[in-house]
């Protein structure tokens, strides 16, 4: 009897537990402005309607390292897309994924976000968990596309946030090991010099933002995971 009335409370722990959670995600998600980036959104609509949705091909999402990258200048010979609006976070890729990634159907999609989302206060395990959340939805819909999640890269301007990214990567990194189609591209690392903090050359005069240097940094972790043919 008493282990029965254990179960119980134990069920009833866990489904509050449960509602606890789900209320929070749904309080933070309203408190986010995701209408700021409607005129973005918009735009790249506007782009497909005028272009044609480009499917099958190599989808760039994420913040404005992406956004700022001209991927048709180190890419002239691929079929990429960038989908990049600066500023934005993981959060803001899931929520605009119906107008933004799927209907392009890509074979891969690269995304870079977390930079801002620590800036703005989010932690390391909130991170995480935003890019499983956003790997869920992709995959929902494209349980065969490749996901490659490029690092959080370290910067001059936010290198007191250094530890935290760290951790963020270090917790991404693990979720992607767990699974064939997701996939960790370290910037990290590469990006810093002998002194063990962030490259200067590698940046704009807002220590935030990259030079080509940095771009070409990027281009080589990320090549293993274009595709071959």
């Amino acid at each position: 009897m008493q282990t029965l009335m254990g179960k119980r409370v134990l069920f009833l722990a866990l489904l509050t537990a449960l509602a606890l959670n789900t209320t929070t995600f749904a309080a933070e998600k309203s408190k986010h402005n995701f209408g700021r980036w409607e005129n973005s959104i918009s735009q790249f609509e506007k782009q497909d309607q005028k272009q044609g949705v480009q499917t099958g091909g190599i989808l760039f999402v994420g913040s404005s390292s992406i956004r700022m990258w001209d991927l048709k200048k180190y890419y002239p010979d691929l079929p990429v897309i960038n989908r990049g609006f600066g500023g934005s976070e993981i959060v803001d890729s899931t929520h605009f994924a119906e107008r933004l990634i799927l209907k392009h159907k890509p074979k891969v999609i690269f995304l870079y976000a977390g930079d801002n989302d620590i800036a703005r206060g989010r932690t390391a395990k909130e991170v995480a968990n935003d890019f499983k959340q956003f790997v869920s939805v992709v995959h929902k819909a494209l349980p065969e596309t490749r996901i490659v999640f490029i690092s959080v890269k370290p910067s001059l301007s936010r290198w007191k946030l250094a530890d935290t990214m760290k951790t963020a990567n270090k917790l991404i990194k693990e979720q992607c090991a767990q699974h064939d189609y997701l996939a960790f591209a370290d910037v990290w690392d590469p990006m810093l010099g002998k002194d063990g903090k962030p490259r200067p050359e590698l940046f704009k005069a807002d220590g935030l933002h990259m030079q080509h240097e940095g771009y070409l940094i990027w281009k080589k972790a990320i090549a293993p995971y274009l595709p071959q043919n």
